[in-house]
């Protein structure tokens, strides 16, 4: 028996977004985006108002998506969080997919292994800011991340 066809039409993915030695991001090209760590600052904090507020609906997804976040999320802290921001929103010729990108917590292996490390797992970083000025940036933040977050 052959199934019926469907009604409505399928739409077809954009598929031209890749995040390579040149970005393209198509609609998304200058959204913010955000960290693990600024992630699970903000699901906590909208969290803890709803419990306030007693509107609370934890789902299994919400649920797993915290315990995710809570594992591998490098930066705990507000002032943390905020200070990584910080470095990172001061280099202006870094897009912002870039930006999130350097301080994403499952990047700490760019921290241990450099900029030449940076630079193949973000392609866009090549021509935009020198080795020795990433491996600064990447030294300040894995600064943060020893001393204060232990």
């Amino acid at each position: 028996m052959t199934a019926a066809p469907t009604s409505r039409t399928r739409e077809r993915p954009g598929g031209e977004e890749e995040a390579t030695s040149e970005l393209k991001l198509g609609e998304f090209q200058h959204v913010p985006t955000l960290t693990l760590s600024e992630a699970r600052l903000l699901i906590n904090a909208v969290m803890d108002h709803r419990r306030q507020q007693r509107q609370v609906n934890e789902t299994e997804t919400l649920i797993k998506t915290q315990d995710y976040l809570d594992v591998f999320a490098r930066f705990k802290q507000k002032e943390n969080i905020e200070a990584v921001e910080r470095m990172l929103a001061s280099r202006v010729e870094l897009e912002l997919f870039e930006r999130s990108q350097l301080g994403t917590d499952t990047l700490w292996l760019v921290i241990v292994f450099g900029a030449e490390e940076a630079k193949t797992l973000i392609p866009s970083l090549a021509n935009k800011i020198s080795d020795v000025d990433l491996q600064e940036l990447l030294d300040d933040i894995s600064k943060l991340r020893n001393f204060t977050e232990g």
